[in-house]
Order: C-alpha cells, then sequence, then structure tokens
C-alpha cells in the first residue's frame, strides 16, 4: 500500500508538523481544517455559518487534490467551539453532504480550539477505492 501527503493550494497547511491530509491506498485522512483562507492566511468570517463553509471548502480541496469527492466520505468528526451554534452549523453541513447515504459523523463541543476566533474545525476520512 502507498502512503503520500495530500496538499492543495487551495486548502492552507497547518502550523505544525502534520501533513493537511495523507492518502493510504483507497483512503484519504484528511486532518482538521479551520476556517482559515488558503491566500490570506486569516480566519475567515466570524460567524458559524461563514466559518463552516470555508472549512468544508478547504476539506473539498484537500479531497480534489486527492482524487476524492464529498460522496466519498465516509467519516466526519465536526469540533464546534460553542455547542449553541450546533443548528446553524448542519444547515450548512447538510447542504455540503445532500447524498445519501450520509457519512457517519460524530459532532463535539470542545473548550478550546487552536485559536479561540475559530469556532469550527471538521476533518473527515474517504474511500476512494
Amino acid at each position: 500500500m502507498s502512503i503520500s501527503a495530500v496538499t492543495s493550494s487551495d486548502a492552507p497547511s497547518g502550523p505544525g508538523p502534520y501533513s493537511p491530509a495523507i492518502r493510504a491506498g483507497d483512503l484519504v485522512f484528511v486532518s482538521a481544517q479551520s476556517p482559515i483562507d488558503p491566500d490570506s492566511h486569516e480566519i475567515q468570517g466570524s460567524d458559524i455559518e461563514t466559518q463552516t463553509r470555508r472549512a468544508l471548502d478547504n476539506v473539498a480541496a484537500l479531497l480534489e487534490a486527492a482524487g476524492a469527492k464529498f460522496s466519498q466520505i465516509v467519516k466526519v468528526n465536526a469540533y464546534l467551539a460553542d455547542p449553541e451554534d450546533y443548528e446553524r452549523f448542519n444547515a450548512i453541513y447538510e447542504s455540503y453532504f445532500d447524498m445519501d447515504p450520509k457519512p457517519a459523523r460524530t459532532t463535539v463541543s470542545v473548550v478550546h480550539i487552536w485559536d479561540s476566533r475559530q469556532r469550527i474545525k471538521v476533518e473527515c476520512i474517504a474511500y476512494v477505492g
């Protein structure tokens, strides 16, 4: 099985010692994506809707770079800084996942996300076999 790092100029690279995504055989593992604009490297928006769109667009860019698409996602983990954002996050999320079956998902509220201005992070696993 081959293992390779996946990057995209349409998604930001994180500041730490990790890959934005990894393709391992028929699986793509996308590291938690923030609402960071890949060009300006700034947090995009202050509301959960804008930040959710940016984070999911970053996921989409990495999936595309790995030869995958949203319909191939099998598992999503979403991390919200504020549990009150859940319903508004879910409305945006659902617009990106308008296929069936929908991927398995875990959504949790976390006490601290790396930058306190970030309201969300999203990571996923896709099957591209």
